[in-house]
């Protein structure tokens, strides 16, 4: 079981914001990701909130082993071709250490900052057809030298990305899914995949409610799999805590049966957000700390 962390960039890199990244490190995490939004939900919306990919090139010079990540970044505002050269760019400048969480984006503030007043936001139809689309060019933008494709959405002539990935044949997809659509994509196209759970589950919702929602989503996804030619077993398979109704971070007790629980199920990897005092995401720092230096080591003993 890989445990890791998202680390929300609403710090200044100078008031605290890099000694977070430093920590992250420090405390062992497999990956350290953050949110890739131009705005989020509140409270955050009237709040600091910096940009994901200079951050995570910050965070690349700070740090030598963590794997850093976006989670997760969407068509909402950005364009396949300039999202790979600035990928491609740090994964060079991290040696390899990149991973692209990557989803079709949500009907929030992101979905409509860019939109011409009076357009209305894009439909959950037109988002899925977007994503499919923006997934496959990217694919081949970070896996091509030269590239050029005429679709429904996205246009692009002779983009050239050399030297290409650091990492070969380019840099990992964690794909955020939990429709059909959404899960043949990561089937297709990604090295692992990632879900918040079950969103129609509520908080007051018991484990094995939520545990059996997420059985029934690997088994969709194992099912996707198999119609691509695709082994499950080849995908990593993530769960982003902070949604789910169990109380993770309540101690390092609750963690270790809640981690050895959905190891059971099938995931190999679970993202702790980094606390947040007057959030959703408020809990003990010590005991998150805690969690990060031994509670990964009492899994399934």
């Amino acid at each position: 079981m890989r445990l890791s962390t998202v680390i929300l960039p609403v710090r200044r890199w100078h008031e605290g914001g890099r000694e977070r990244w430093r920590r992250a490190e420090e405390l062992g995490f497999h990956t350290a990701y953050t949110y890739d939004h131009l705005s989020w939900r509140m409270p955050f919306r009237d709040g600091p909130w910096f940009g994901a990919l200079p951050t995570l090139t910050a965070a690349a010079g700070v740090t030598d082993r963590i794997r850093l990540g976006t989670m997760v970044t969407s068509p909402n505002f950005r364009h396949p071709v300039t999202l790979a050269k600035e990928l491609l760019t740090l994964d060079d400048i991290s040696a390899g250490r990149v991973t692209l969480g990557i989803g079709a984006g949500g009907s929030g503030f992101d979905a409509t900052t860019l939109l011409p007043e009076g357009e209305e936001p894009w439909t959950p139809k037109e988002r899925a057809d977007r994503f499919a689309e923006f997934t496959s060019l990217l694919d081949r933008l970070l896996s091509e030298d030269e590239t050029t494709h005429r679709g429904a959405h996205y246009s692009v002539h002779e983009a050239r990305n050399i030297p290409g990935c650091v990492q070969l044949p380019r840099l990992p997809f964690t794909v955020a899914a939990t429709g059909p659509r959404g899960m043949r994509l990561a089937a297709r196209h990604g090295q692992g995949w990632v879900t918040t759970g079950d969103g129609r589950i509520g908080p007051d919702a018991g484990a094995q409610e939520s545990r059996a929602a997420l059985r029934g989503q690997l088994e969709r996804l194992a099912t996707a799999c198999e119609k691509e030619g695709r082994d499950p077993a080849a995908l990593s398979r993530t769960l982003l805590t902070g949604f789910v109704p169990e109380r993770v971070l309540e101690s390092v007790d609750s963690f270790v049966d809640f981690a050895g629980a959905h190891a059971e199920l099938g995931f190999d990897e679970i993202i702790l957000h980094w606390p947040l005092p007057g959030t959703r995401f408020e809990a003990d720092e010590r005991v998150f700390e805690e969690i990060a230096t031994r509670g990964v080591q009492q899994i399934g003993s």
